[in-house]
């Protein structure tokens, strides 16, 4: 029994590879980019714990939309603030990424813990140039993104839902489910108490 031969993609054209290197970001963007690198370097990094005020002045300057009581930890990494919307009350745990080259948006009293990762940003898989996209990452209110979840681009999650630690999210959760797992599929429902 013989198998089908599969097709050969076409190579590369010049096009292809001109476009592959080419930057999708502006010379403004890149100043600004570098400019913030620098502030998050220095005096975001280096600012005390519990001065939250400052940090999220600090992004606001840059163009992020920060409400009132959203607590940053120092070691949080924040890639292209004018992306980054966060509501009131929420709160982001030291060494958090929100990798916002596409807009990322997160909702009121929301916990993102230490080492998670929300990645808005990746590539076009189905050409050579392999361009760059940058899906929206939306967080619904009183979200738990435990530690070291990582949440891709794209992304929708629904008001109340918990990322369980070291959960991967490739797909929209619902709101009040638990979520654990990789890829994460909610588990239970989320009851709320109180």
């Amino acid at each position: 029994m013989s198998e089908k031969p599969q097709s050969i993609p076409p190579a590369p054209t010049a096009d292809d590879i001109a476009r592959r290197h080419t930057s999708a970001w502006s010379t403004s963007d890149k100043i600004k980019r570098m400019l913030w690198g620098l502030v998050q370097a220095t005096l975001f990094r280096w600012s005390p714990h519990n001065a939250y005020g400052w940090r999220g002045l600090l992004l606001r300057r840059f163009g992020a939309t920060i409400g009132k009581n959203v607590r940053l930890r120092p070691t949080v990494r924040v890639e292209i603030p004018w992306n980054l919307k966060i509501d009131d009350g929420s709160i982001v745990g030291d060494f958090a990424i929100l990798y916002c080259l596409g807009p990322i948006t997160v909702g009121k009293n929301v916990i993102i813990s230490q080492y998670a990762h929300l990645c808005a940003g990746t590539h076009e898989t189905h050409t050579h140039a392999m361009e760059l996209l940058c899906p929206p990452i939306a967080i619904g209110d009183e979200v738990w993104i435990a530690a070291d979840a990582f949440i891709g681009p794209g992304v929708t999650i629904g008001a109340r839902t918990i990322v369980g630690a070291r959960s991967s999210v490739f797909r929209n959760l619902p709101g009040d489910v638990v979520a654990v797992g990789n890829p994460a599929r909610a588990i239970k429902s989320r009851t709320m108490t109180i």
